[in-house]
């Protein structure tokens, strides 16, 4: 029984000769990983620095500025009147009558400018507004461009593009009017007419005579294709 005591003893002194204040647990400033295993590892905790983020250096605001002083030209209101004043196509439409403020049709130039004019809906699709041409040149030229390519690859009419049973022509016609029509009227709407945008020889006079030739074009597509029963382009 004494040899046992004695035994007893001795393996308590050893355990107790174990400690070390290096694995003593310490509240603060370190984590300890297995607390209950023999071999304690402390890791001293690392204090991240906080990232802050200043919205004033916005990538895309920097980029349409850039854009703006490229291609941009205000347009004020006395450039309008100087130029309804010396331009006779300013003086007369097409059919010959004068514009007469607050009429339906002509218009002067400073009451149907986006610039400095009624920039409602109904201001804006007027006959001589400034959306209806601007739209219609830009799905014309897309839309000859298209039929070229799509007849090529499919040997269809334009027609037989849109209605033909498993034909995806009216799906991509319908989006991409949608899609021009909204891109067109977001700068009128902002007060932005096609002739404050310039580079080099892409101008507002340029996309207007392109627009209407490929209009013309179109039409003309359509129409022979109507009496051929064959694609143009194929």
């Amino acid at each position: 029984m004494a040899a046992a005591a004695m035994a007893s003893q001795m393996a308590l002194a050893g355990i107790g000769s174990l400690r070390s204040p290096a694995l003593q647990i310490r509240p603060a400033g370190s984590q300890l990983i297995g607390a209950a295993s023999p071999s304690l590892i402390r890791f001293p905790t690392r204090k991240h620095n906080t990232v802050r983020c200043d919205a004033g250096n916005n990538p895309v605001g920097g980029l349409r500025e850039a854009i703006d002083n490229l291609t941009k030209k205000p347009i004020t209101k006395d450039d309008i009147l100087r130029n309804q004043e010396s331009n006779e196509s300013e003086k007369k439409s097409v059919f010959g009558t004068e514009p007469t403020s607050g009429s339906f049709y002509p218009r002067p130039e400073l009451e149907r400018r986006p610039e400095t004019g009624d920039k409602s809906f109904t201001g804006i699709f007027a006959f001589d507004g400034a959306a209806p041409e601007t739209i219609n040149n830009r799905l014309a030229m897309l839309g000859l461009v298209w039929a070229f390519f799509s007849e090529k690859a499919t040997g269809l009419t334009v027609f037989e593009q849109l209605y033909t049973p498993g034909q995806t022509g009216l799906v991509f016609f319908v989006g991409a009017v949608q899609l021009f029509t909204y891109a067109s009227l977001v700068p009128i709407v902002n007060g932005e007419s096609t002739d404050a945008r310039s580079f080099g020889p892409f101008t507002a006079r340029a996309e207007r005579w392109n627009g209407r030739l490929a209009m013309l074009g179109f039409l003309s597509l359509v129409v022979t294709e109507m009496f051929r029963h064959a694609p143009v382009f194929h």
